[in-house]
């Protein structure tokens, strides 16, 4: 395991290009969000997924958040009438559960940390994330905290400080006729619905 200091506004170039390196290389990378730290790997290596579910004692069923560095990214995917979550939201604490070309819903997030984006950009694969905690555990907000839980077990460590609240983000499923709020975060459910002018259904999350 590599930790890298950085400066969150601005991450060390060097820093980025190893992280980077890393999850092309089918690695786990620990990085951090403006709302908890992550793990980051390429969604497509089923390798490295398998490791992710393996070192987090993650359900099987549970699938994992796409990461995008542009809200133009997923903009095609999400009905004009939900467009305007996209223009207030993201960047920021919001999971979008979308229908992908595959036709299977994948939850997307745009995430408000200029580090998180950066890593996404330089990394250059289909970016898959879940938060740094073993399953059923909080999520947490320090480098240091991600590393003692899974020291050498993961590649790299990007290591900001501490970040947000300990707060995942708000996920929506928007598959359906109606958006459901599947996850309450940072982004209410009064929020939502002021903002697309209807009110959301609340799912099982």
């Amino acid at each position: 395991m590599t930790v890298f200091p950085i400066d969150p506004a601005r991450p060390e170039p060097r820093a980025l290009a190893a992280a980077a390196a890393a999850v092309r290389r089918g690695g786990l990378v620990v990085f951090p969000t403006e709302t908890v730290y992550g793990i980051g790997l390429d969604g497509e290596n089923p390798a490295a997924v398998e490791r992710l579910y393996r070192l987090k004692g993650r359900p099987p069923e549970k699938p994992l958040a796409r990461l995008i560095a542009d809200p133009e990214e997923a903009r095609e995917l999400v009905a004009p009438r939900w467009r305007p979550l996209l223009a207030r939201f993201w960047p920021g604490p919001l999971t979008l559960v979308l229908t992908a070309p595959s036709g299977r819903p994948v939850g997307f997030r745009c995430p408000d940390h200029p580090t998180a984006r950066a890593l996404v950009r330089a990394a250059g694969v289909a970016f898959a994330a879940t938060s740094a905690n073993r399953s059923g555990e909080n999520p947490v907000s320090t480098g240091a905290a991600a590393a003692s839980i899974f020291g050498d077990r993961v590649d790299v460590i990007l290591d900001a400080g501490a970040v947000g609240g300990g707060e995942p983000s708000t996920v929506v499923d928007l598959t359906g006729e109606r958006p459901v709020v599947v996850r309450t975060g940072p982004v209410t459910p009064d929020e939502i619905g002021e903002c697309l002018g209807t009110v959301p259904e609340a799912g099982a999350g």
